[in-house]
């Protein structure tokens, strides 16, 4: 009879002195699964002017209290497709830092396990790669197809492991946000499951953005055919203008699909419609506690980290190049001292090493992401459903 009647009502809730409703039980139970509605909550009656909390509404919270109540630690069914999305607050850039290196830590085995999933046959294939590359004399013989066969094929293993390590990472932080115990190995399963999906979405995604990359260098080839012409650096500016501003907003509209095709188990659209709706929401919000915002600093620290790895890695072949471009003319000769250079380097352990530290480092992106979108979601999301939010380009 209770419960008929709290299905009946209608209910308020204020967060952050902003009111979202009326809603019923039901919705309400919707808001608590996807992490917008916590106990602490304010909340009334539509009908009421008292005001009190999402915790005292009757039948919304007691189940997971009683359960809490009865067991220390809850377990959840490993057959679900959908990482559950724990209660998040709002936080600051510094709070949201702070708990991705938290879970980083607490999950390193795991984490680890993962990318050496996806770098092991990517370091096979650079050492193959630099065995056959060793002798500046190399022989077309049986052995160096070989070895070069298999750096390709270690290349290929290792691009067709991305997507386990896209969809690991959202799993695996969803699990130990929420503080839960998380095995790679127990969530392996679940992680293949998302393969299809996510191979797919990293094929478009990746492909649009090595596409304008190219556009880029057509129009650096661009200007240096043109010549004397004045025309060219025009155009090229003009080009270059249109690069940037397509490649920025492809940035924004894919912020978030790899938390939305797996967390959410969006299907391949509906992943990026809700990616760019929830990149471009907050916009009430002071700029630096945009989602979008967010997300560019984070790659943008990100960026710099790996580039000055590589800058720090290759020093001296770049002091080498920059001395052979100020002492050489002719573009051939140029070309052929650099390609000499390049294979009298040989292995580099330096180079190795760093590598190496990047992709152990990896992980740190894709937490810091999921972090975003929980809290991001949490934030933006009170006033309706996900699924039934598309507000356009």
């Amino acid at each position: 009879m209770l419960d008929d009647q709290a299905m009946a009502q209608q209910w308020l809730i204020r967060v952050q002195n902003k009111e979202y409703g009326p809603a019923d039980i039901e919705t309400l139970r919707e808001w608590k699964t996807e992490g917008r509605l916590l106990p602490e909550n304010e909340a009334r009656r539509a009908d009421s002017d008292l005001w009190t909390t999402a915790g005292d509404i009757p039948g919304l919270f007691v189940v997971e209290a009683l359960a809490a109540a009865s067991s220390p630690r809850l377990t959840h069914s490993t057959d679900s497709d959908q990482a559950p999305l724990p209660p998040q607050i709002h936080r600051s850039f510094t709070e949201i830092l702070l708990e991705t290196f938290r879970i980083y830590r607490e999950g390193f085995p795991q984490f680890l396990g993962l990318v050496l999933i996806v770098a092991a046959p990517s370091i096979c294939a650079q050492l193959a790669n630099s065995i056959s590359g060793a002798s500046p004399n190399v022989e077309l013989d049986f052995r160096t197809f070989i070895v070069a066969v298999f750096g390709f094929s270690m290349l290929l293993l290792g691009l067709a492991m991305w997507p386990v390590f896209v969809a690991g990472i959202q799993i695996l932080t969803a699990e130990l946000s929420a503080g839960r115990e998380a095995r790679l190995f127990q969530l392996l399963p679940r992680i293949l499951k998302f393969w299809p999906r996510v191979a797919m979405l990293c094929i478009f995604v990746y492909g649009v953005f090595f596409l304008l990359t190219l556009f880029g260098f057509g129009i650096a080839i661009m200007i240096i055919a043109g010549g004397s012409s004045l025309f060219v650096p025009f155009l090229a500016l003009a080009l270059l203008a249109l690069q940037v501003w397509m490649f920025g907003r492809f940035f924004i509209n894919v912020l978030f699909w790899q938390q939305f095709a797996v967390l959410e188990n969006a299907g391949v659209v509906e992943s990026l419609n809700q990616s760019r709706n929830l990149a471009r929401s907050g916009r009430d919000l002071p700029w630096f506690q945009r989602p979008l915002w967010r997300g560019a600093l984070i790659s943008s620290i990100w960026f710099a980290f790996v580039l000055a790895l590589h800058v720090g890695a290759e020093w001296h072949t770049i002091q080498q190049y920059f001395h052979e471009l100020t002492a050489t003319q002719d573009p051939q000769v140029l070309l052929q001292k650099i390609t000499e250079s390049q294979r009298a380097h040989g292995f580099d352990l330096l180079s190795f090493s760093l590598n190496v530290l990047q992709r152990i480092l990896q992980p740190l992106l894709g937490i810091a992401f999921v972090v975003l979108y929980f809290d991001s979601n949490s934030a933006a999301g009170m006033g309706s459903s996900r699924r039934d939010v598309d507000t356009g380009a």
